[in-house]
């Protein structure tokens, strides 16, 4: 079986440990991974601020780059949800039938790290050791879009030590939604506060999701508030042993992935 790892940009400049952490996982669950060095940005920022004829040359790339994989394993769900909901319909219009054959090849063998888990490997419990109280948030793209459902907290309540408590508001979007905390940025702020708020209601030492960039809004909110909760990305959690050993937050790090990613 010949696994990809997409890294995605906000996780390759901003949280490199997500990254590490995801292939760790990967690899002690058996997994083989390899990180083709020709990959870029999905094109997901041009497209859904109304740049599509932009975003068609990152379609383009992605597809070359991910070309002959047997699945394509990326810890987001927003950009999982741009390769499989848009790349198709940006090929389509493109007026190329190879780049529609292409992307037609790697669109749905991309999978969001919990679908890939849960429905290709056939596991919920990884054997991960986490001893926090943690609540989830259940981002607009994996929930709305990719359907994610009970998966990533299926892989939570599997996870040793972990005490998995309910985030009233689940279900409201945290507010950061790409350039939309750009141009709305005064509703993308009063939309994370309510989030931040129910987070630390919750009363958890940690917020878990499936996408940095939610998490980097939600976090930075919290942070600001001068909470003590930390934002943990579900790769994190699920690479997190007893020893130690596969977790290591690259939060603060900015050394990227890049073509050291093995």
């Amino acid at each position: 079986m010949r696994v990809a790892l997409f890294v995605t940009c906000v996780t390759d400049t901003l949280y490199p440990g997500t990254g590490r952490a995801t292939v760790a996982l990967l690899e002690r669950l058996g997994v083989e991974v390899d990180f083709p060095a020709a990959q870029s940005c999905c094109g997901q920022p041009q497209f859904n601020t109304g740049y599509r004829r932009e975003a068609e040359p990152l379609v383009r790339r992605h597809a070359e780059a991910f070309r002959g994989y047997d699945h394509v394993v990326t810890p987001s769900g927003s950009c999982a949800a741009m390769v499989r909901e848009n790349h198709p319909r940006i090929a389509a219009r493109s007026g190329d039938a190879a780049l529609e054959r292409a992307v037609a090849e790697v669109a749905p063998r991309t999978y969001e790290l919990s679908e890939f888990l849960v429905d290709v490997l056939g596991v919920t419990d990884v054997g991960a050791y986490y001893p926090h109280t943690v609540t989830y948030h259940p981002t607009c793209h994996g929930m709305r879009t990719l359907g994610l459902g009970d998966r990533p907290r299926r892989l939570l309540e599997n996870v040793r030590g972990l005490e998995l408590v309910e985030l009233p508001g689940a279900d409201q979007c945290c507010g950061f939604g790409g350039t939309f905390a750009v141009k709305n940025a005064a509703v993308s702020a009063a939309m994370g506060a309510d989030k931040a708020r129910n987070v630390e209601g919750t009363g958890a030492s940690a917020v878990c999701a499936v996408d940095n960039s939610c998490l980097m809004h939600i976090g930075g909110t919290l942070s600001r508030r001068g909470s003590a909760v930390r934002a943990v990305h579900l790769a994190e959690i699920l690479a997190a042993t007893e020893d130690g050993a596969g977790h290591g937050s690259g939060r603060s790090t900015r050394d990227g992935m890049g073509r050291n990613a093995r």
